[in-house]
């Protein structure tokens, strides 16, 4: 049984597609739509993006594969960021990571059952002097340690 909630999301999304179908190069504002609606391009939503557009399932998977704009599940309330570049991998980010991945008991890439936080390797945020360094959310934590990942996300569990 389909929830009302779910119904409205899907006919909202649906009158969009109809909108855009009209407009040349319809597929990526359809997907930042239903991003913002679902929270996530789930196979279910690429799924009615392909029926409703006629175009191949692979088309829109493609998409939301190559973008990092797009999700292919939730996100959850806090995105912790981990810098894997060169400057920080070579300052022991792994350890960092590996404190990180004990700490909320995902590996990256995943969400925590409580839709809290979620966990991302990233490729360099810009702040090699601060090595290692992760964000979570817009702030910034560097010159990190193992020890010092529980107290930071402390900060975020209230």
């Amino acid at each position: 049984m389909v929830n009302v909630d779910e119904k409205l999301m899907r006919d909202e999304l649906i009158s969009f597609i109809e909108e855009q179908k009209k407009k040349p190069g319809p597929l990526m504002p359809i997907m930042q739509k239903a991003q913002s609606l679902y929270g996530a391009l789930t196979f279910e939503v690429q799924e009615l993006i392909s029926e409703q557009l006629g175009i191949p399932m692979s088309d829109v998977y493609g998409v939301a594969t190559f973008y990092s704009q797009f999700a292919l599940q939730p996100k959850g309330e806090h995105i912790v960021s981990v810098c894997m570049g060169t400057a920080c991998y070579v300052r022991n980010v792994e350890k960092v990571m590996e404190k990180m991945i004990e700490e909320l008991g995902i590996n990256p890439g995943e969400t925590t059952k409580d839709n809290k936080f979620t966990l991302e390797a990233t490729r360099c945020l810009g702040c090699c002097g601060l090595a290692p360094v992760m964000m979570i959310d817009d702030q910034v934590y560097g010159r990190l340690t193992p020890s010092d990942v529980p107290d930071i996300l402390a900060k975020y569990t209230d």
